[in-house]
């Protein structure tokens, strides 16, 4: 088991532990203030953006001419900070104070506005205001049971009518049953965001370089085309 994997087993069995509980979320801020400013405490924490996302910003040029951007669940927020540096005007939030304090420090000089906020009861005013949202590996440690839920909370903040959507998740086939967290979407978990109004426009299948490799979806989504009335009567 090389240290990765040390790392994510500890991390389960503190989610086991707050969930054993009733408590699904606690375990993120305990796991933040555990690590105690230590990032190589944390498996997903590497100072870096998302390799498999940024391979998707290179791909399709992504830019951000001064758009509004949510990262959700962001973390010690290097996925704010790339979209910071492509041009966005950028709001991230996550539910562990600790993580957000952290990530303050870390991001002080960029103008990134970082909010410790909870997903389920978020500030009114992100309800389908963002130009581009952003959500890396924060459907895949939350129960599955809370599924739907996380996907219809995320769906709201994508601004009507010409919003967007990316999604970087661990994925799996319809028919796999995951078996530990965290837990694999397959593309019927993702259908949910079709049923919340967003069309699907880009989908990749990335390999991680686990041994054997993880595969990483890649999803773009936007409004619809059927819902944008271009001229309201």
């Amino acid at each position: 088991m090389d240290d990765k994997e040390i790392l994510r087993e500890k991390v389960r069995n503190l989610a086991a532990e707050f969930a054993g509980e009733g408590d699904a979320f606690g375990w993120f801020d305990a796991l933040y203030k555990q690590a105690a400013g230590d990032n190589e405490q944390i498996p997903w924490a590497d100072l870096e953006p998302n390799r498999f996302f940024v391979r998707f910003a290179e791909e399709t040029n992504l830019q951000g001419d001064g758009r509004n951007a949510l990262v959700v669940g962001c973390g010690l927020g290097d996925d704010a900070k790339y979209l910071h540096d492509l041009g966005f005007n950028v709001t991230a939030f996550d539910i562990s104070p600790t993580a957000i304090e952290w990530a303050k420090r870390l991001h002080v000089k960029t103008g990134i506005k970082f909010f410790t906020a909870d997903l389920f009861d978020p500030p009114k005013e992100w309800y389908q205001a963002f130009d581009f949202v952003l959500e890396i590996y924060t459907i895949q440690p939350l129960p599955l049971e809370m599924r739907p839920k996380v996907i219809d909370a995320i769906a709201n903040f994508v601004k009507f009518p010409y919003g967007k959507l990316v999604v970087v998740t661990r994925g799996r086939e319809d028919n796999e049953t995951p078996t530990e967290l965290p837990w694999a979407l397959s593309r019927r978990d993702l259908s949910r965001f079709d049923e919340n109004g967003l069309k699907q426009t880009y989908f990749e299948v990335m390999q991680g370089d686990e041994e054997p490799p993880i595969p990483r979806f890649v999803i773009e989504y936007a409004q619809k085309a059927e819902n944008v009335q271009l001229f309201p009567e």
